[in-house]
């Protein structure tokens, strides 16, 4: 009998979290001759929703439909899977797994933990994130009897990464820009206060303020709407005014845009590489698949983008080496110094982001100097960027990050061996009570 699977999270939106969820659905329709799959759809802040009809939002609306009907006759489900932030993870059936891109800074809130340890297993993105979860504890005391607590991460927490979604190259869109210049850098973010993008565009336009370059912006404040964009313009015209004589160009690209016209924006023969200054990511989804497009990078040297972003090295005295020794991981791009330090009052999010916790500042200075070699050496960049590139098609291929996060959400629970260990469990209570 096909165990029912419960899938809660913002499959249909245009989000990070959308993207994170639908990967979610793809890994799991793998297994539907042993999975009965209902999904139950969520918000995601004031981020738009997905406009498109195709075979998989079929699929998706069939299963919603089937979820709500189910749900109102007071249906149970054997595993539930709750992609989103810790805060939000509900315990909706005797198995609950909480899938998270995690935090992006070094530590996770007493919240998410109290929430983890409610889990049965916790699935993130990165290395990064999952030391947010392991490495994060905190001493107080129990509020009804004083006594003291110590607060850490007890449930298991695995990692998953996002997959390279190659099939899209075959559909690419042709995008007029309407770019001025041939040399131009991409950089793509919602504008807030972890993106940095005041300091993206500011330094930038110091750098470059004699050179023929240009910088395309893509970035929202909340949605794609015409107000938002009103907005978006006028905080980055509040930055690009201060410099009415420069000779660099900055472009503002508002809007939703499909995945095929955003891997068709990184492949466009005018944009030459995507910079970020980012404060700290749990994954850094539009960095992958720049990378993954072949584009180099910019970026700040900390934080869930590294796991991609850093590539084996071997010389010949690591070829000499035993076997087992520890494989040396080199940047293969290039990578902005940073100090790390307090999050400003404005980030803290209360069961979130909490004061005191730690994320990266980018050094003026070395985002300039890098922002030079790549403009002044690019051909130097373009190969770092192929052996990038080439390096995380072979290690994340869809198929098998596929196969990863389905194994790691489903398979303890659904296997012969998994039920034969409940069966035990169950005897060894019954007969203890006889």
């Amino acid at each position: 009998m096909k165990k029912r699977v419960l899938v809660r999270g913002p499959v249909l939106t245009l989000s990070g979290y959308g993207e994170h969820a639908r990967f979610v659905l793809r890994a799991l329709k793998k297994r539907e001759d042993e999975l009965d799959i209902y999904i139950v759809p969520t918000i995601w802040g004031e981020t738009g929703w997905l406009n498109i009809d195709d075979e998989e939002r079929e699929w998706i609306d069939e299963r919603v439909l089937k979820a709500t009907a189910y749900m109102a006759n007071q249906g149970a489900f054997d595993l539930s899977i709750q992609v989103t932030i810790p805060n939000e993870w509900q315990l909706y059936a005797p198995i609950n797994v909480g899938v998270t891109a995690g935090i992006e800074t070094d530590r996770v809130s007493p919240v998410w933990l109290e929430k983890s340890n409610a889990m049965n297993k916790v699935i993130t993105i990165s290395e990064h994130s999952k030391r947010g979860f392991i490495n994060t504890n905190y001493d107080g005391q129990n509020k009804d009897t004083g006594a003291p607590v110590h607060l850490t991460c007890e449930t298991p927490v695995e990692i998953v990464h996002y997959p390279a979604k190659t099939n899209i190259f075959d559909n690419l869109k042709e995008l007029d820009l309407n770019l001025d210049y041939d040399f131009n850098f991409l950089s793509v973010a919602q504008w807030g206060p972890r993106k940095n993008l005041e300091n993206t565009v500011k330094w930038f336009i110091e750098e470059n303020i004699d050179q023929k370059v240009g910088l395309v912006v893509k970035t929202h404040i909340k949605n794609g709407s015409v107000v938002d964009r009103k907005f978006t313009q006028a905080q980055l015209e509040g930055i690009v005014s201060n410099y009415p004589d420069k000779k660099c160009k900055v472009y503002l690209l508002h809007g939703d845009l499909s995945d095929e016209e955003m891997h068709s924006l990184y492949k466009h023969p005018k944009i030459k590489s995507l910079i970020s200054l980012t404060h700290g990511e749990g994954f850094g989804l539009p960095i992958f698949e720049a990378a993954y497009s072949g584009l180099p990078i910019i970026a700040s040297d900390w934080s869930g983008h590294i796991d991609f972003l850093y590539t084996p090295f071997e010389s010949k005295s690591n070829k000499s080496k035993k076997k087992h020794a520890k494989t040396k991981m080199h940047p293969s791009f290039a990578n902005v110094e940073f100090t790390l330090g307090p999050i400003p009052p404005p980030a803290v999010w209360p069961g979130v982001l909490e004061e005191n916790s730690m994320w990266c500042y980018a050094h003026e200075g070395s985002y300039k100097m890098k922002l030079r070699q790549v403009r002044k050496n690019y051909s130097k960049w373009t190969k770092k960027a192929a052996h990038l590139q080439e390096w995380i098609l072979e290690n994340f291929d869809y198929e098998s990050q596929c196969e990863k996060l389905a194994a790691a959400m489903v398979d303890d629970y659904i296997s012969p061996e998994s039920e034969e260990g409940w069966l035990a469990e169950i005897e060894s209570i019954v007969q203890e009570y006889e």
